[in-house]
């Protein structure tokens, strides 16, 4: 089979409630991906898993779901309540929170998991522009950022780019979203944009993915 149409494995990512955040969309995000049907996905296994909020969590949970599924691609998605718009990270950085913990109770570490000291920051493994583009043209504000934050997510983000270069996933990215308006069409002030829904978050997931996946072909 060509590499064209070889079948590929996605998994997907997101994060429960957090201490700050007792509802996080990434969770309805990410289900409403794997109910995808689409012509561009129909030879693609798509693989999901909601994360704890939990540092131990992620560096257990992690290498199994890298070992048990092998997935070519990984999107992974996290909440960024305090951002208004669609953030495309394109790095992890060796960078902690000494103030948030996690739903444990545990202040972060981004320790290397290896005894090699880390480098300041992982570049993402994916294609950036062609991401953004792909985002935008759903009528989304999307933007690229280097600054993944201190919390789950940059920890999240860090050890996949970790297991990427050594192995797999050949593509993997790290998408912040932010707060979604809950209920039937909710909407700000009538001076103002509409605000973001769970629909939106979708839109720009399903932008993502066939990007994603013709980049993981060309491995």
């Amino acid at each position: 089979m060509s590499g064209k149409n070889r079948p590929l494995t996605v998994l997907i990512t997101g994060f429960g409630p957090f201490p700050t955040a007792p509802f996080n969309p990434t969770q309805a995000l990410v289900a409403a991906l794997a109910r995808t049907r689409r012509p561009a996905l129909a030879d693609t296994k798509i693989v999901t898993h909601i994360f704890r909020t939990s540092y131990a969590i992620v560096d257990r949970e992690l290498p199994k779901l890298l070992a048990e599924h092998r997935p070519d691609v990984l999107l992974m998605f996290g909440l960024a309540a305090r951002t208004p718009y669609v953030r495309i990270e394109t790095q992890a950085r060796a960078a902690r929170s000494r103030l948030l913990s996690d739903a444990d109770g545990t202040l972060g570490a981004v320790a290397p998991s290896t005894p090699v000291p880390p480098l300041p920051a992982l570049s993402g493994r994916a294609p950036m522009v062609p991401l953004l583009l792909a985002a935008r043209r759903t009528g989304m504000d999307v933007r690229l950022s280097r600054n993944a934050g201190r919390y789950l997510c940059n920890h999240l983000y860090r050890r996949a780019l970790e297991s990427a270069a050594a192995e797999r996933p050949k593509v993997a990215v790290f998408v912040h979203v932010p707060k979604v308006a809950r209920g039937a069409m909710a909407r700000r002030r009538s001076t103002r944009r509409p605000a973001i829904t769970a629909s939106d978050l979708v839109r720009v997931g399903h932008a993502l993915l066939p990007i994603l996946m013709s980049a993981a072909r060309k491995h």
